[in-house]
């Protein structure tokens, strides 16, 4: 098991989402960076959905009761062991009675430490993400204990990836979709949104990231409609809302974008204060057909 020394901020339990559920209004949840959370656990030759800790703007202080292998993916905490630094995207081995620490990340804001075997937790809804008002707590707490799975292999292959990560936390192009009522606004008024530059306000969280800006936006409300991870919406006063993994699953707010499945990964390592700017990009297509 792993003791809780010291929670950190927001840290959860997550694995890819809890689908099938929506039509009861509940979330999909999971990992807010779904391409950092599954390079973490396949350096680990993990099943790609299994249960990771994501880590939020302030790392956890950890305590292995008993030896564990982990690898931690996403932005760069500077996690150490006993004082002594891990690196990023390597495959560990961590002895019984040893402690984790992080240091704040100069860039993102989300990691994922994964253990060989994942983490164990009770189901709800086939899924093990925290998520309040559905699980029995959605955050880490000082004096939890993790449980994970144990590894039952005698040998460790200390793998490592070098992503080029840094290039998706300096891009602050966010590729999107046409949403379904993009089409009723005018051209003019296309062509701003698509020329106004954004900052992520500090209000922002799993459920949704709010955009600030100097334009006159508006959008009128619409008739309640489904809504998912990656919709767009404009309000009648000019809120950009950016809707996240913890997103509710309809809206009465213009959807004028929805992010690509990337472009939602790196919207969620995005900062308070760092600047976005929308990039269109045309819906693909199957040419087999």
């Amino acid at each position: 098991m792993i003791k809780v020394i010291a929670s950190g901020w927001y840290c959860s339990l997550q694995d890819e989402g809890r689908f099938g559920y929506r039509n009861c209004g509940v979330p999909v949840s999971g990992a807010m960076d779904q391409a950092a959370f599954q390079l973490a656990n396949k350096l680990l030759g993990n099943e790609m959905g299994a249960i990771a800790l994501e880590i939020t703007a302030k790392g956890p202080v950890l305590e292995f009761t008993e030896a564990a292998v982990v690898a931690i993916s996403g932005a760069d905490f500077s996690p150490k062991i006993d004082g002594r630094e891990l690196g990023m995207n390597v495959v560990f081995a961590v002895s019984e009675g040893s402690t984790m620490t992080f240091d704040s990340p100069s860039e993102g804001i989300r990691a994922y430490l994964a253990i060989k075997g994942g983490f164990v937790t009770e189901p709800v809804l086939g899924s093990g993400s925290y998520y309040r008002g559905i699980t029995a707590q959605w955050q880490l707490h000082k004096g939890d204990t993790l449980r994970f799975n144990k590894n039952s292999e005698n040998e460790v292959e200390l793998n490592s990836i070098e992503p080029s990560l840094k290039s998706v936390l300096d891009n602050e192009q966010i590729e999107v979709f046409e949403g379904p009522e993009f089409g009723l606004l005018s051209s003019p008024f296309q062509h701003k949104l698509l020329n106004t530059l954004c900052s992520v306000n500090s209000q922002s969280n799993r459920m949704a990231y709010l955009l600030d800006h100097t334009e006159t936006l508006s959008a009128k409300q619409i008739v309640t409609a489904p809504v998912q991870p990656g919709t767009v919406q404009l309000t009648p006063g000019g809120r950009l809302i950016v809707l996240m993994r913890d997103a509710q699953t309809t809206g009465g707010y213009a959807r004028i974008f929805q992010l690509t499945e990337d472009a939602i990964n790196r919207m969620s390592q995005k900062r308070a204060g760092e600047e976005i700017k929308f990039k269109r990009v045309d819906l693909p297509f199957d040419t087999h057909v």
